[in-house]
């Protein structure tokens, strides 16, 4: 399996929610892109293919979703466009930095939401976990 196809399965199933389809929400205007953002995910990218964390990826997805922790800060309304957000996890599982794929109000929202989060403990550490946010 490649790479890219590794990443797009992951992202794909990130969280989700209904969004505003508001006239107004649908005039917005695309978030400026975090030039960053691409070498951080070489970091994800390396951590592939491995058994143990395409398992670790199945477990902390469902964590999150589980613990709703996308829900935290009321962060989904402040923008139609996605945002996908890279937690640096430690070898706890604790979130110890995020990084977002746009620079707005709702990438910030969900950075400070996902700040110092417990996931489960990762299979090595640093790990560098994506996560997709409509």
């Amino acid at each position: 399996m490649k790479i890219s196809a590794i990443c797009a399965l992951l992202l794909a199933a990130g969280c989700q929610s209904t969004g505003d389809t508001n006239s107004a929400a649908q005039n917005e205007t695309p978030p400026p892109s975090n030039p960053q953002f691409a070498s951080q995910m070489q970091k994800f990218e390396k951590q592939f293919p491995n058994a143990k964390n395409m398992k670790y990826e199945d477990e902390s997805l469902a964590y999150n979703n589980a613990n709703k922790l996308d829900m935290k800060g009321n962060c989904h309304g402040m923008s139609i466009y996605p945002v996908t957000i890279l937690l640096t996890l430690d070898a706890s599982g604790r979130v110890t930095d995020t990084m977002t794929d746009v620079q707005n109000k709702k990438a910030e929202c969900f950075r400070k939401a996902y700040a110092n989060v417990q996931f489960p403990k990762p299979p090595v550490a640093p790990y560098f976990k994506p996560i997709r946010l409509k």
